[in-house]
């Protein structure tokens, strides 16, 4: 026996009865009623989530053996990063984990990358980001604040899979409008529920999902945007003096993160849409996506780790726009006396109240 199919209603969300008399489709709690046809069509289309796309990801070409002649290989056996460079530029430390890094093999079966973003701020600008971003930190421990952490800052090309698609979308959200108003006895709330029903096109153009297992995509997001009208097509020259990750995700590796960064952006750009109400929550969002392309790029990044208490920490630099992330450990001796001081300025002022008051 075939299960039977559910249908809802467009504005509350009930279940809808079949009405004899009108032949229609009825909502038995808001009274609404449609045609057969229409609610079939839209149940229809709100039945599934997002599509999974076959993109279109033919990116990069082929090095060739002039460039390659000019390029040195380094890896390093802790984290496994493979790092790319012009023959000029010495590497000793890998930019993700500060292990040693040594010279290995060729480039066989890489992608030359479709375009690169230079670096447009230099070494001396991310020291002076660091110490803008270190400044005031009054809880941060005195090594963050040695010079010598702040000469160990890198310059890395990450590299990026960039993605175009379209997304047609169809959305259902439900909204509530509150109203409240007191008398001498009681205080009331009525709360009014809504269906809203949205339905479009968006256009998304270079999506970023950074190729690199080894870079953090929350961090490498964190340090977005960047300005893609000033990409230039690659040559290995802007490798010069810096480093650059090989990329060790595919772009068909890539496609899921680029699937749910779309599918997000889509659904916050359609909820922005229904205003006037005191909240709103997504309830049903079918997402198709359309025209999928992929190109590889190069995008600039300023990295710089280090220890603390058997601690990791990163801090990332846009290499373009200056933005600049990080985390922060605390120094808990220092915490502790701050925090103790809080407490004892915090007490005094209790008191003092309390005198002044008569309490």
């Amino acid at each position: 026996m075939s299960e039977l199919m559910e249908y809802q209603c467009p504005c509350c969300s009930a279940k809808l009865e079949f009405n004899t008399g009108t032949q229609n489709m009825k909502c038995p709690y808001c009274d609404s009623e449609f045609d057969i046809d229409a609610v079939v069509q839209h149940n229809n289309e709100m039945a599934s989530e997002t599509e999974e796309m076959k993109w279109d990801t033919i990116a990069g070409e082929q090095w060739n053996e002039a460039e390659l002649s000019g390029m040195s290989v380094y890896s390093c056996k802790s984290c496994g990063a493979e790092i790319m460079t012009d023959a000029t530029t010495g590497a000793s430390k890998c930019p993700y984990c500060d292990s040693p890094i040594v010279m290995s093999g060729s480039f066989a079966g890489d992608l030359k990358p479709d375009c690169v973003i230079p670096f447009k701020l230099d070494k001396e600008a991310a020291k002076a980001a660091l110490n803008r971003y270190l400044d005031g930190k009054i809880l941060l421990p005195k090594v963050f604040r040695e010079e010598n952490h702040i000469d160990e800052i890198k310059g890395v090309y990450v590299p990026v899979w960039l993605f175009d698609a379209e997304a047609d979308a169809k959305m259902t959200f439900k909204a509530e409008k509150k109203r409240t108003w007191s008398d001498n006895s009681y205080n009331y709330v009525e709360t009014s529920t809504y269906s809203a029903y949205r339905s479009g096109k968006v256009a998304f153009e270079l999506v970023p999902v950074d190729g690199s297992e080894k870079m953090d995509d929350d961090l490498m997001e964190s340090i977005e945007p960047y300005n893609f009208k000033e990409a230039v097509d690659f040559n290995t020259a802007y490798l010069s003096g810096y480093l650059a990750d090989r990329y060790d995700v595919s772009a068909e590796q890539s496609i899921g993160r680029a699937n749910e960064r779309i599918r997000k952006s889509t659904e916050v750009a359609f909820e922005e849409t229904v205003t006037g109400y005191s909240s709103v929550l997504i309830e049903k969002s079918n997402i198709k996506l359309n025209n999928g392309k992929a190109k590889y790029a190069l995008y600039p990044v300023w990295l710089l780790n280090t220890t603390w208490n058997g601690e990791k920490y990163t801090f990332a630099m846009n290499g373009q726009t200056g933005k600049f992330v990080g985390n922060l450990p605390v120094d808990k001796v220092k915490a502790a006396t701050w925090f103790g001081a809080i407490t004892v300025v915090g007490t005094a002022l209790v008191y003092a109240l309390s005198y002044f008051l008569g309490l």
